[in-house]
């Protein structure tokens, strides 16, 4: 299938983005080759900066298969904004649906017309307190297993340098470098033609993710975690924390009330 054309709103969005990113940031871009020049695909990117939509959109115009990311539907609807998404195609997520799959169909129309689809898999920044990638949600694997289409895994560093995680003002000197890492094509294969149950969706998510998390590794030449930071699992344990502490304090009253009940007895 043939590369979809540009179109004019995405050309108009890149004349009005490009010049400032190419002053604020340099560029350390790999892996393009591993950008399918045809046909229908999905990128995974792990998100360390509210400027690293940006930055990576950037990256991708340049290999000439323009990302369409998925965004609130409510931003469709009106005005400028609503006329930009809808013309550079962005991808609406139904959030009210009710059914997981039913929410990513615009995905899976676009990936079967051609188009690559830009996933965030963690779904938000990372709260890693390293940058690294966190546990990931399902979305991109139900897109990928439904159309059986290449997932490539892209990881990104140095945006978050020039504007952290959370961050309101940016650091701009001296001069960040925004690193970019394509890899090959994620092996899925093994999860084709299978339920798409939970446990299915959840280990070929962590496949993904670790696959992000090899490239990030090989930009920062470093090691990540054994073990990806899950921001669930970080609430139950926030949450168990609490209730415990609540329940020492109550203990606590509890003694202090007896002692109290205890002296003022005696005094009588």
């Amino acid at each position: 299938m043939p590369r979809r054309r540009i179109g004019f709103w995405y050309r108009f969005a890149a004349v009005l983005c490009k010049p400032p990113l190419v002053v604020l940031i340099k560029r350390d871009w790999r892996g393009m080759e591993n950008i399918p020049a045809e046909g229908g695909f999905i990128t995974a990117v792990n998100h360390n900066s509210h400027v690293d939509p940006f930055a990576y959109a950037h990256y991708q115009y340049n290999t000439g298969r323009v990302p369409r990311f998925l965004a609130k539907a409510g931003l469709f609807r009106k005005g400028f904004v609503g006329a930009a998404m809808r013309g550079t195609g962005q991808i609406p997520v139904y959030r009210e649906s009710t059914d997981a799959l039913s929410a990513f169909r615009a995905a899976i129309d676009a990936v079967e017309r051609g188009e690559c689809v830009a996933f965030y898999p963690e779904g938000t920044l990372t709260r890693d307190p390293d940058g690294w990638p966190m546990t990931g949600k399902t979305g991109a694997a139900r897109v990928a297993l439904q159309t059986k289409c290449p997932v490539i895994p892209v990881a990104q560093w140095g945006a978050n340098e020039l504007l952290p995680p959370y961050a309101k003002k940016p650091n701009l000197l001296p001069r960040k470098t925004h690193h970019v890492l394509a890899g090959p094509p994620v092996d899925l294969s093994r999860f084709y033609d299978k339920e798409m149950s939970p446990d299915l969706l959840k280990e070929a998510t962590e496949v993904i993710m670790a696959a992000i998390t090899a490239q990030l590794e090989e930009l920062r030449g470093e090691k990540a975690p054994e073990t990806p930071y899950d921001p669930r699992q970080v609430r139950i344990e926030q949450r168990r924390r609490t209730r415990a502490q609540e329940k020492a304090q109550e203990r606590a009253r509890a003694q202090q009330q007896a002692q109290a009940q205890q002296e003022e007895g005696q005094s009588t």
